[in-house]
């Protein structure tokens, strides 16, 4: 069974997909910065720690990355004590994060150019999810990398998505996103529109629900009208970095990208009201700030 090697089990994707990884009885080894107590139950279950990527690459056949995003996917392959410093001919490197496909292709020629292989496998659907193992993943790789990988991703996905090559993985994440983030900003608006003309906001939750405008974002979006704004667990932190680089992947294509700038300003003023720590419904909660409107029931 090939031995697997994780960077980022200590966060809210990582940890489940960790722990599928290891319930399915692949040798887990891991390593940790902080939170370390959020893998605790991992290596009761029988993972091991690496003081270093370095020192993780050397004793994997495969290793994932699940972190925020490029600086950190690049500081973990590259870096002083990163895994290309310990890796042997052969090793598999699977990037799980939503990572700019410019920086993917780069770190694919860095490793290549050292016998180790680059596949990007970001992810899709929510924290609770990836504990149940049924998280979705749209691979960009070569058919053999994709042969290779695919029973291993299975551990803690329910849909495996082969979408091209090398690189086409990270491309399709963040069109994936830049629609959800459309979705989201686009609610959260809509809610303060309406509040402030007076309609009953459930009214338009009921006929969208009814009609082909529905979506389990909305619905997401939509408990906020009851105090909840967790539904959806993502920090608008990492949204916003997320429409940043999808614009940026617009903009090296010369595709205008009205609706993405728009969307990522929605999130950043969000973020800079003090929501970036909070999860995307609180978009809705930012909307009152600027707007004076009142939807979240207090």
């Amino acid at each position: 069974m090939q031995r697997i090697g994780f960077i980022g089990a200590s966060g809210l994707m990582g940890h489940g997909m960790a722990k599928n990884l290891r319930a399915k009885g692949y040798p887990l080894a891991l390593t940790v910065h902080r939170n370390r107590e959020r893998v605790a139950d991992l290596l009761a279950a029988g993972a091991t720690l690496a003081a270093t990527p370095a020192e993780l690459a050397r004793g994997s056949d495969i290793v994932f990355l699940c972190v925020t995003g490029s600086p950190q996917v690049e500081a973990a392959v590259s870096g002083p004590q990163g895994l290309l410093a310990g890796a042997a001919k052969g090793l598999l490197i699977v990037d799980t994060s939503t990572a700019e496909p410019e920086s993917t292709n780069q770190l694919r020629a860095l490793c290549e150019a050292k016998g180790v292989q680059f596949v990007d496998a970001p992810l899709a659907r929510t924290p609770v999810d990836a504990e149940a193992g049924k998280l979705n993943v749209m691979v960009g790789a070569t058919h053999t990398q994709f042969a290779q990988l695919e029973p291993v991703l299975h551990a803690f996905a329910e849909n495996v998505f082969h979408v091209g090559q090398p690189g086409a993985g990270h491309v399709i994440k963040l069109l994936n996103n830049f629609i959800a983030q459309a979705i989201c900003t686009a609610t959260a608006e809509a809610f303060a529109v309406g509040q402030k003309a007076g309609v009953d906001l459930r009214q338009l939750v009921a006929l969208v629900s009814a009609g082909g405008v529905n979506s389990g974002l909305f619905q997401l979006m939509s408990k906020s009208l009851d105090g909840d704004l967790t539904g959806l667990k993502f920090e608008m932190n990492n949204a916003r970095k997320d429409i940043r680089y999808y614009t940026h992947l617009a903009e090296n294509l010369a595709v205008p990208t009205v609706v993405g700038e728009a969307v990522h300003q929605s999130l950043a003023l969000a973020c800079a009201l003090g929501y970036g720590e909070k999860f995307v419904p609180s978009l809705v909660e930012a909307q009152e700030k600027i707007t004076g409107a009142k939807i979240v029931p207090r």
